[in-house]
């Protein structure tokens, strides 16, 4: 995508704005015009008040100016509102379609990217282009038409004269082009520099306790170090680039006011041109370079507006996973099964397949546990469920119908998931538990959390369940995080569990307490359990084991053990670790 077609794309977002818009480009018009009534009064005021001494203009020529600065002043102030309120509007409607893009990617897009960088581009890009906008907008209409009316003043006075003082606008014009190229791709490394500097701070600052209790301070402050660097030797680069770019500028013009001088004095001294005519005309001349100093300006703020909206842009261009949701069926829930046939699934840039020729039938009312040693493929599989991967090859069916042919927000719908790592938000427990069920009642909230074991704990907080409790639920025990991520899924009540072992990380007391909103959790529910603790899977309708991406046993506990396969040996791993302890 060109320039012209990235700036033009950015302004299709003012269109709801038009009114205004329009309004503000009417205001510019007369703030120009009135500009260029300034420059005509100087001819008047030279001729008719010091060379032809009229008294009668000294009271009028100073209320005409008074009347003009006044109008001008009004109109000034129109402009600058609309267009900042515009240019407003237009990057808060980027920022929020850009969270809410992103927000419907796949997963597999934030596996490769990181959440800094993310927050960057929703922050920092758009913060950059928020600048622009409003300022590009206001400036680049009203200095345009400054100029143009200026000219008109400059033709106006002495069209000789004028087409000689035009002829530096080229060199003007290259300059600029020849710094805007250089200033974008620096604006495009100063971004990409910042967006380190975002991932570092944010994977710094989430693991702060890891950071301290290993003594990593100082390790880390270089690392941000070396980002920050980055970015401020890209910024310095950008600045020294500006900087000789108005220093180009300026002798421009000097040699554009010098060689003015020479000519209009000639002409003045010659006779073929007023004093006041030559003033009027140079003070023309000097508020028409004016607007093409600014307008270099203005192609910086362009410039770094460009290179943002290319990295916005990029966001915004790729496709969710709404726009490749090519389902047509509602899912209300599971009557039968779901299938899994011949299931393989290789991530992008791994040679080794997560998943390979993966076959299991999982029955409604089942409890269906997945085991196996660390990689063996058990959160890759229960993430094929709710669509957050694709299969690279084979099918899954639910009730006998591709996974693929359900809406992904009906399938969704269906599926309550409570994993080892809770996801807790810096809001109140109440809308913590309501998460997947906006609007529930203070009622449904009670008792969902009742079911978890959660709700005396609840009740001992300050504000009960209006506390707040931090990021990642950070102000909770290990247990009390827990059983509010459980009273979420049984607000939810989906009839498809999947349960990433939820207790492994618990000391045994909280862990008893656990089990049991589990077991509330997971009445009349298919539930599909990733199992770390074999202990907690013995009463699993079925258990899979699997081993290196492949199915390599299915049986209950007992007939498992028996087999002397893989899960007899695992479990007798962990009960030796047991004994030994």
């Amino acid at each position: 995508m060109s320039s012209v077609d990235r700036f033009l794309r950015l302004l299709k977002y003012v269109r709801p704005y038009r009114g205004r818009f329009l309004a503000a480009i009417v205001c510019s018009g007369m703030v120009a015009a009135l500009s260029g009534v300034y420059a005509w009064l100087v001819k008047p005021v030279l001729d008719g008040i010091f060379i032809e001494k009229d008294e009668s203009l000294l009271l009028v020529l100073p209320l005409a100016l008074l009347a003009v600065s006044i109008v001008k002043a009004l109109f000034s102030y129109g402009q600058t509102y609309l267009m900042n309120y515009v240019g407003n509007r237009v990057i808060a409607d980027i920022r929020q379609a850009l969270f809410l893009h992103v927000m419907r990617l796949p997963v597999g897009y934030h596996d490769a990217n990181t959440s800094g960088r993310l927050v960057s581009r929703v922050v920092n890009d758009v913060g950059l282009m928020a600048n622009a906008v409003s300022n590009v907008l206001k400036d680049m209409f009203q200095h345009a038409l400054t100029f143009i009316v200026m000219l008109g003043v400059i033709v106006y006075q002495n069209w000789q004269l004028a087409g000689l003082s035009i002829i530096v606008i080229p060199l003007a014009v290259v300059t600029m082009s020849r710094m805007g190229r250089r200033l974008r791709a620096l604006a495009t490394s100063g971004q990409e520099r910042m967006g380190d500097m975002s991932s570092t701070v944010q994977e710094t600052l989430s693991g702060i306790r890891m950071v301290k209790a290993f003594r990593r301070e100082e390790a880390e402050a270089a690392r941000f170090e070396l980002s920050n660097r980055a970015f401020l030797s890209t910024t310095l680069k950008a600045n020294q680039v500006w900087s000789i770019g108005s220093s180009h500028m300026e002798v421009i013009g000097v040699v554009g006011v010098a060689v003015i001088i020479w000519y209009g004095g000639y002409l003045v001294l010659h006779g073929n041109m007023t004093p006041g005519a030559f003033f009027s005309f140079l003070t023309a001349m000097f508020m028409a370079y004016t607007p093409i100093r600014k307008l270099a300006g203005v192609n910086n703020l362009i410039q770094q507006a460009l290179a943002a909206s290319e990295r916005v842009f990029e966001v915004l261009d790729l496709p969710t996973e709404q726009s490749q949701d090519r389902g047509t069926l509602v899912c209300q829930g599971i009557s039968d099964r779901i299938e899994l046939r011949g299931v393989s699934l290789s991530y992008s840039g791994q040679t080794t397949p997560a998943l390979t020729g993966v076959d299991l039938a999982i029955r409604t009312g089942e409890m269906v546990a997945l085991v196996g040693s660390s990689g063996s493929g058990k959160s890759t599989l229960v993430s094929l469920l709710p669509r957050f991967y694709q299969p690279t090859s084979g099918q899954i069916l639910l009730d006998g119908a591709p996974l693929e042919s359900y809406t992904l927000a009906s399938l969704r719908t269906q599926i309550g998931i409570v994993s080892q790592d809770v996801v807790l938000f810096d809001d109140t427990v109440a809308s913590n538990i309501a998460f997947g069920r906006p609007g529930a009642s203070a009622a449904d909230i009670e008792q969902a959390a009742k079911q978890a074991y959660a709700h005396d704990f609840i009740a001992r907080l300050p504000e009960g369940y209006q506390t707040t409790i931090g990021e990642r639920g950070v102000k909770l025990s290990g247990g009390e995080r827990q059983r509010v991520a459980i009273a979420r899924a049984i607000l939810r009540d989906p009839p498809l569990l999947i349960l990433d072992e939820a207790t492994s990380a618990l000391d045994t007391e909280s862990e008893r307490i656990v089990q049991l909103a589990l077991a509330n959790l997971m009445k009349n529910r298919t539930t599909v359990v990733i199992a770390h603790r074999l202990s907690t899977v013995q009463n699993a309708t079925r258990i899979v084991v699997l081993d290196r991406g492949r199915v390599a046993e299915i049986g209950t506990h007992e007939e498992l053990l028996r087999h002397n396969g893989l899960y007899q040996r695992l479990h007798a791993m962990q009960f030796q670790d047991v004994t030994n302890v």
